[in-house]
């Protein structure tokens, strides 16, 4: 399940790549015309200005911007920044590999075996969708 955090930050990347032309974009705008409460916003922005996915300006004029066009920006990126590992078992995970305490042999593991296939599915598409789709 997508955690809220995750919803609203594809939500505000979303409104910043649609206003992509003017520059800067405010917090409060993002949050008021996405119905996004302004503080967790500014939790959400912080995160991805610190991953390098966003930029911000101070004063007058000032908020926050991409740092890349919107074509270039992956959905991987993206939900790994905001939501962390993709793959919905820490056994399947590319990045976030973990043994199942409960898996004697993940190799005749039904359960393992499905969500691999998920997790292959999923990376397909996150991977073939940037951030200028969702626009």
């Amino acid at each position: 399940m997508l955690s809220k955090r995750t919803k609203y930050g594809l939500k505000a990347l979303t409104y910043m790549a649609r206003n992509h032309s003017e520059g800067t974009v405010q917090i409060a705008m993002i949050a008021t015309s996405e119905n996004i409460p302004h503080k967790f916003l500014e939790s959400i922005l912080l995160t991805l200005k610190k991953t390098g996915l966003l930029g911000a300006k101070k004063g007058k004029g000032g908020g926050y911007y991409l740092l890349k066009e919107p074509a270039e920006m992956k959905m991987t990126d993206i939900i790994r920044t905001l939501e962390g590992p993709i793959a919905m078992l820490p056994c399947v995970s590319l990045n976030y590999y973990e043994k199942c305490d409960d898996c004697p042999d993940e190799d005749t593991c039904s359960v393992h075996k499905l969500m691999i296939q998920v997790r292959d599915n999923t990376l397909q598409i996150f991977r073939n969708t940037t951030l200028a789709d969702l626009v």
